[in-house]
């Protein structure tokens, strides 16, 4: 993890980060037909104002993920509730997968949510995301299917959950 870090994006970096984005949903084929979440995914900028942007940045300053970090009720919040922190946008450059990007972007999300007194990490998937559905349940998410939702007809977005409190046998609001 040392030949990168995970900090705030620079304002200079945020149409390269929308771009880093689009790239990688693309790579995956996760973008065909949908322009108007290409669009949202590009607006880094409108991530960076409401709501809280991460990146991953090699030691030479080369962008390599981004995840947005999003409190519940705010105007990216899809599945979120009360003492619950949410990630949406999770992406890794396609040419930087493998190195553990994506992982140290999840950790950094739930450090942040420690730091924020949340008892869980929320987040939501389509079906067809199962490389990163298999990296969340690493880490110990769970599913959450009260929570799925299907915002196109047979487009069905999963909904997972990370318990911070029964990871840390702890309740994080009392650090």
């Amino acid at each position: 993890m040392s030949e990168f870090i995970v900090r705030a994006p620079r304002p200079e970096e945020l149409d390269a980060v929308g771009a880093l984005t689009v790239a990688a949903y693309r790579a995956d084929g996760f973008l065909e037909g949908d322009g108007e979440y290409e669009k949202e995914l590009a607006d880094a900028a409108r991530r960076a104002a409401e709501a809280e942007l991460l990146v991953a940045v090699s030691a030479g300053g080369d962008l390599l993920g981004s995840v947005t970090v999003v409190r519940p009720g705010t105007a990216y919040a899809e599945v979120s509730r009360e003492g619950e922190l949410e990630f949406r946008m999770l992406a890794t450059a396609p040419a930087a997968r493998g190195r553990g990007v994506g992982e140290a972007l999840i950790r950094a999300v739930v450090e942040r949510a420690r730091q924020l007194g949340a008892r869980q990490v929320v987040m939501s998937s389509p079906d067809a995301m199962k490389a990163a559905h298999r990296l969340y349940a690493r880490f110990g998410f769970t599913r959450l299917p009260e929570r799925d939702w299907e915002p196109v007809p047979s487009f069905w977005i999963r909904t997972f959950a990370l318990d911070l409190y029964a990871r840390s046998g702890a309740d994080p609001g009392t650090r």
